[in-house]
């Protein structure tokens, strides 16, 4: 059995063809696909988050309104960008949607993927310390944000406060139970996974690594998951740790699936240069049913993770995009046992 979800990067763009032209179309939309891929039997809906572009970025407010308008899915993201982020805001907000949402969120969060602008993290007025690289930096925001989700006191509070206090020093409010053992790391390499299960998060893995193992990438992000679970293990964590692996995949069941991506049959892992170094980068999956079933037979990582995170082009609209997550759970889910 798997969880099985999707992935929305939230891109809007003002052409006829677009069926979200407009910031306030992917976010209403983002909402209505939520929606539909509850009904359609799916386990998740998560976003990504870019800053200085035409994606989504904000990710509370749109949590908190799926979570309002479903029951029973998980709601999260892929990833927030740690660099960007007040850590007592954030948890704030965390705690907020959270609670609208039942208990229902899952955080991805992470260093960030390469940016629209340089340094963006310095245009929110956060800036690396001295001798502190941009990922340090995430890091350090991740560990106070980690701490204060705990939800212990750590302020001492005002001796003439405006609205009465309870004894000792305080917390973030509003606090969600459970929500810190709901977070999920964003890893690009082994290492950082390793890192991330030490901290006793949940591994996010997407598709594209930041290094090159000269092996295919299912196995090498395989590779990763073991990893990932030994250094859990190692930790000492006393609860289960979850996977995830984000994947393209469509199925062509229709004359639009196979004009959309019939062309995507020949996709194939890549190799190539991010940010100065090598990473690898997953290929799409798109086939007739009973051909993925054989294809995804043999990926190694999907078999090692508990999630799977589709990766839908919103652009297409909420109807297409519901209809490849209903084919892929109804037709490509059974044959392989995950339903």
């Amino acid at each position: 059995m798997k969880h099985i979800g999707f992935l929305s990067f939230g891109h809007w763009t003002p052409h006829p063809q677009s069926a979200t032209q407009s910031a306030s179309d992917v976010l209403l939309q983002s909402i209505d696909l939520a929606v539909a891929a509850e009904e359609v039997g799916a386990d998740g809906a998560y976003f990504r988050v870019h800053h200085f572009a035409r994606q989504l970025a904000s990710p509370f407010p749109l949590l908190a309104a799926v979570g309002a308008r479903t029951e029973r899915i998980e709601i999260g993201t892929g990833v927030i960008d740690m660099r960007y982020e007040n850590p007592l805001y954030m948890a704030e907000d965390a705690g907020a949607a959270d609670l609208i949402a039942g208990g229902r969120l899952q955080l991805g969060i992470s260093r960030g993927s390469p940016e629209q602008v340089v340094e963006g993290y310095r245009q929110f007025d956060h800036h690396p310390r001295e001798g502190e690289t941009d990922a340090d930096m995430a890091r350090r925001h991740t560990a106070r944000f980690l701490e204060v989700l705990s939800g212990d006191g750590f302020a001492e509070p005002s001796p003439r406060p405006m609205f009465p206090n309870p004894p000792g020093l305080l917390r973030i409010e509003p606090h969600s139970e459970g929500l810190r053992e709901r977070i999920w790391w964003g890893a690009g390499t082994r290492a950082t996974a390793e890192w991330a299960a030490a901290q006793g998060m949940h591994l996010m893995s997407s598709t594209l690594l930041t290094e090159d193992g000269g092996v295919p990438f299912h196995e090498l992000q395989a590779d990763q998951i073991r990893r990932f679970r030994d250094a859990w293990q190692a930790a000492g964590h006393d609860r289960d740790p979850r996977v995830s692996v984000s994947r393209s995949i469509f199925p062509l069941v229709s004359a639009q699936d196979h004009v959309y991506f019939g062309l995507e049959r020949r996709s194939t892992d890549q190799v190539g240069m991010l940010e100065g170094g090598r990473a690898t980068f997953g290929r799409t999956y798109a086939a007739e049913p009973d051909e993925l079933v054989r294809q995804l037979e043999q990926d190694t990582a999907i078999a090692e993770a508990d999630t799977l995170l589709l990766t839908l082009p919103n652009q297409l609209g909420v109807d297409y995009c519901a209809h490849v997550l209903r084919t892929v759970v109804e037709e490509v889910a059974p044959a392989l046992g995950w339903r």
